[in-house]
C-alpha cells in the first residue's frame, strides 16, 4: 500500500515481516522511481506480491486512475488506485454512508450514499477553492491583520501556501483569547466548512441524521470542530458526528480500504 499524502509505503509479504518506509512526497510522477528503489532494497518482485494499492492526491477521474495503474503494473499483478480523500473516507467510515469533512492546508467534503456513489464539494486548491481551510484562515489573517510588508513577504515565498496555512493555529489561539478579527475569520471558516458538508449531504440525499466524520489537522482542534457542527445544525441538517476509525496512512485504514476496491473500479 502507498499513501502519497506522506509518502508512506507499507508492504506485507506472506511469511515475512512487513516492510515500511516513510519519507518526502515524490508526487505521482516520482512514484515509479521510488517503488523501484524500494523493491530492490526489499528484494521484492511482481511474483511475490498479490496487489498494490495507491492513494494519492491529484487523482480523481477514472482516466487518471487508469493511467497511474498502467505505469505501476510492473510492480504487482493487481494495482488499485484511488484518491487520497477516498482513502481517508474509507479509513474513517468504512462502507457506512455519510460525509467525511477534511480540512488541513486545503478543504474538501466527500460523501457516499448507500449505493456506493461518491460526491464531493471543495478540494479545488488555493486558487479556486479550499474555503474554510487552514490556508484560507491564514490568508484572511494576512489580509486583515498583518502589516502589508510582512504579508507580501509570505505571499511571494516559494512555499507560500504551506507558510500561509501554518498561520492558522495562531489565529485559532487568538480567537480563543477574544481577538475580534480572529474570531470573525474562524467563524467564517467554520461556516464555509459547514456549507461544504451540507452541500455534499444534500447532493446525495443522505437520510438524517447524517453520519459525519473528519480528517485533517484543522479539524483536529475540538473547539473549532464543534463550531462547524454548530453551523451545520444551524442549516437545519441533523448530523451524527463519529470519530474516525483510523487515519488514512495506517494498516487499520487499509484493512477497510482494500475490501472496498470495488468502489474504485477494482476487481
Amino acid at each position: 500500500m502507498v499513501d502519497l499524502g506522506g509518502t508512506w509505503v507499507r508492504v506485507a509479504v506472506s511469511g515475512a515481516a512487513p516492510r515500511a518506509y516513510r519519507g518526502p512526497t515524490p508526487g505521482v510522477a516520482g512514484l515509479p522511481a521510488l517503488l523501484a528503489r524500494l523493491w530492490r532494497r526489499w528484494r521484492l518482485s511482481r511474483r511475490t506480491l498479490a496487489a498494490l494499492g495507491v492513494a494519492s492526491r491529484g487523482i480523481w477521474t477514472r482516466g487518471e486512475r487508469q493511467a497511474l495503474a498502467r505505469r505501476l503494473r510492473r510492480f504487482a499483478p493487481r494495482v488499485v488506485v484511488i484518491s487520497d480523500v477516498e482513502a481517508a473516507y474509507l479509513a474513517a467510515l468504512g462502507a457506512v454512508p455519510g460525509v467525511l469533512l477534511l480540512a488541513g492546508t486545503g478543504a474538501i467534503a466527500l460523501g457516499r450514499d448507500r449505493h456506493g456513489r461518491f460526491a464531493r464539494a471543495g478540494g479545488l486548491g488555493p486558487l479556486l477553492g479550499d474555503d474554510g481551510s487552514a490556508f484560507a484562515i491564514g490568508r484572511a489573517w494576512l489580509r486583515d491583520a498583518v502589516a502589508p510588508a510582512r504579508a507580501r513577504g509570505l505571499a511571494t515565498a516559494p512555499d507560500a501556501v504551506a507558510r500561509v496555512a501554518a498561520l492558522a493555529p495562531g489565529v485559532l489561539r487568538r480567537a480563543r483569547l477574544g481577538d475580534r478579527t480572529a474570531r470573525r475569520i474562524v467563524r467564517e471558516a467554520q461556516q464555509a466548512l459547514a456549507a461544504l458538508a451540507g452541500r455534499t449531504a444534500r447532493t446525495l440525499r443522505l437520510r438524517p441524521p447524517v453520519t459525519l466524520s473528519w480528517a485533517g489537522g484543522l479539524l483536529g482542534h475540538a473547539p473549532f470542530r464543534a463550531g462547524v457542527w454548530r453551523h451545520l445544525r444551524g442549516q437545519g441538517l441533523r448530523i451524527r458526528p463519529v470519530r474516525p476509525k483510523a487515519p488514512a496512512a495506517s494498516p487499520g485504514a487499509w484493512r477497510a480500504i482494500l475490501p472496498a476496491v470495488r468502489l474504485a473500479g477494482g476487481p
